[in-house]
């Protein structure tokens, strides 16, 4: 569940610091009247995404054990390749997205439509990304040793709907000035351990992909330790929850585990690195941070 709040939180206070900005920009410019735009995007944005997970877990209930690994396999290669995406997005962007989202809702302000469509692919991306890695941890957390088992439980959605949550409230305090997040530190740390969850997510896709047996090597284990940490331990369930992490692992797995962590951890960390380095821009003259 603590993985699943975490993406939940930062995938959720991506969104609300957009819509914080929108809000905030058209207030402090007068433009009041525009505003009802800005909410039936981000209202069809939370409506798309919902249905999406809710699409997705339905679906899944009907297809057959092998279908499932496949289309699980397929989906949690892409999860994993979106949380990529965004760690990398937000570590650049953190400090530059107001300016950014200004120039979008200047462009757009002559329009009916176009505002609304601004708030819609800002807050449904964040949504889209949210719903494929949901779906996918709500998988995985039945158990790969349960392949008659709902594809979906409720604890990873419960997780990210708190971390949700957290997300809008940290959004409104920080529009309202009660609180100053450094973001770029915030992303830095949520970062780094989402490279080992979405390691994680890989790795399990991967294990999807040898059950449907599109990839060999399912009966080639780099290590058993299940002796020592059997899979029903308080342990073993919470590196799974967070990590994807198996007592019994193979060799495809365990091998495309460290190969993404080998590259993608010092990519970000050296991106990081630069980040830092480079002088803090001057305040934002409309208060919300950049």
């Amino acid at each position: 569940m603590l993985a699943n709040y975490l993406i939940g939180l930062r995938e959720g206070l991506e969104a609300a610091l957009v819509v914080s900005i929108l809000v905030a920009y058209l207030v402090k410019t007068d433009r009041r009247r525009l505003l009802p735009r800005v909410w039936a995007g981000v209202g069809l944005a939370v409506l798309m995404s919902v249905g999406l997970t809710l699409g997705l877990g339905l679906q899944s209930r009907q297809l057959t054990f092998r279908t499932q690994e496949l289309v699980g396999g397929a989906l949690s290669i892409i999860a994993a390749a979106f949380v990529t995406w965004m760690i990398f997005w937000m570590a650049g962007a953190a400090r530059s997205i107001a300016g950014e989202l200004r120039g979008r809702v200047d462009a757009a302000a002559d329009s009916r439509w176009s505002l609304v469509v601004v708030a819609f692919l800002a807050v449904g991306r964040e949504g889209l990304e949210t719903a494929l890695i949901l779906w996918t941890a709500a998988r995985t957390a039945t158990g790969r040793d349960l392949p008659d088992a709902a594809p979906v439980t409720s604890e990873p959605l419960l997780a990210a709907v708190l971390g949700i949550a957290t997300a809008v409230v940290l959004g409104y305090l920080v529009y309202r000035g009660a609180v100053s997040i450094n973001l770029t530190r915030f992303f830095a740390w949520t970062g780094a351990l989402l490279v080992l969850v979405a390691a994680g997510v890989l790795s399990y896709g991967m294990h999807d992909l040898q059950e449907a047996g599109v990839l060999p090597g399912l009966g080639a284990v780099m290590f058993d330790i299940t002796h020592v940490l059997p899979p029903d331990s308080l342990v073993a369930t919470l590196l799974k929850g967070f990590f994807n992490f198996s007592p019994a692992t193979t060799w495809v797995e365990g091998v495309v585990w460290l190969a993404y962590v080998c590259v993608v951890l010092p990519l970000f960390l050296s991106r990081i690195r630069r980040r830092t380095q480079t002088p803090t821009p001057r305040p934002d003259p409309e208060g919300i941070p950049a």
